[in-house]
């Protein structure tokens, strides 16, 4: 399948992955609808930044994923469906498990029905490499035991069986996607790489971070978006889960101490205690495997963390950017 012409649903289009996503697919030329929070505000997130052109060619759709009807109302004439509408944040998850149930289990069921009674071409559901937990075996592969050491990636284990079972119940055309840590411009604050920059872009002389043990496999936004368009093609995949990953690893102290040296070398590292989540719950070694998506698409890494992390950084730079971030606190 080719998805040059496709008319496609972006959920969760207003957020960071989402609306990256959402960039691309115009430019390849989709006719996009954009799924996004409904919001007395009228915000659509990250869409509204972008150029007039650019989303003019976007038909946008405010609404809600633990709404049925809404979900329905948004898929009809729908080809293709890309479903990145989630809870992520995984403190928040301990405060309210509730919310991540309604929103990535149910959120998902409500995808994967309507497009099972809509006759939807392809749907590709968005997993994460927190459901894998702590490494029992690097790299990691899609056969890696499922570990919920979060109420949020319980919920995503949830939600990816909810997808399966709709494969094999009903012959549902959907792949379960599993980008593992992206990065990069329009990040939420409660992610590491924007916490740690935005501390030291406001001057911060000490940055507060939780465990510094922790390894991560780190993914730009741009090759994850990539990855997302060339699984969609490829039908070979359909009825798997994909990782996409680097097939490498940083330590969050190795990747702090490097941005701390290109931004603020005098800047020192401090363990703030309630950033440190509890030791059963954290994930402390995340190491992808890439095989799968090489060995069926065309997909390879465009940008090494060298690079990524140079962009990130110059686009946080920008003071209408880094405006709309809360340094100072901790974002759960």
């Amino acid at each position: 399948m080719k998805l040059e012409g496709k008319r496609v649903l972006i959920t969760g289009a207003d957020g960071f992955i989402g609306s990256h996503l959402t960039e691309e697919l115009v430019n390849r030329g989709c006719k996009v609808r954009a799924f996004v929070y409904y919001n007395s505000f009228n915000s659509w997130g990250w869409l509204d930044n972008f150029p007039k052109e650019t989303l003019g060619k976007i038909e946008v759709f405010a609404g809600d994923i633990r709404d049925p009807n809404g979900v329905r109302t948004a898929m009809k004439d729908i080809d293709v469906v890309f479903h990145l509408a989630a809870l992520i944040a995984i403190p928040f998850s301990y405060h309210s498990p509730d919310s991540y149930v309604d929103t990535n289990v149910k959120g998902t069921l409500n995808i994967v029905q309507a497009a099972k009674d809509l006759g939807v071409e392809r749907v590709l559901v968005t997993s994460t490499s927190e459901v894998y937990g702590t490494a029992q075996f690097v790299p990691i592969t899609e056969l890696h035991p499922r570990q919920p050491q979060s109420p949020y990636s319980a919920s995503k284990i949830g939600a990816d069986c909810i997808a399966e079972s709709f494969y094999r119940s009903f012959d549902l055309p959907l792949t379960i996607v599993r980008p593992f840590n992206t990065y990069g411009p329009r990040q939420s604050a409660r992610a590491v790489i924007p916490t740690i920059i935005t501390q030291l872009l406001n001057g911060a002389t000490e940055i507060k971070l939780g465990d510094l043990k922790p390894t991560r496999d780190l993914l730009f936004v741009k090759d994850t978006v990539r990855g997302f368009c060339a699984i969609a093609e490829c039908d070979e995949l359909i009825g798997q889960d994909c990782n996409i990953a680097t097939q490498s690893e940083i330590s969050i102290k190795e990747l702090a101490e490097s941005m701390i040296n290109q931004i603020n070398p005098n800047v020192k590292i401090v363990q703030d205690a309630e950033r440190v989540r509890p030791s059963k719950s954290e994930v402390y070694r995340l190491f992808g495997c890439n095989e799968k998506i090489k060995k069926h698409t065309s997909w390879r890494p465009e940008y090494n963390l060298e690079k990524g992390i140079a962009a990130t950084i110059e686009w946080f730079k920008d003071p209408k950017n880094l405006a709309g971030y809360k340094s100072n606190i901790y974002n759960i």
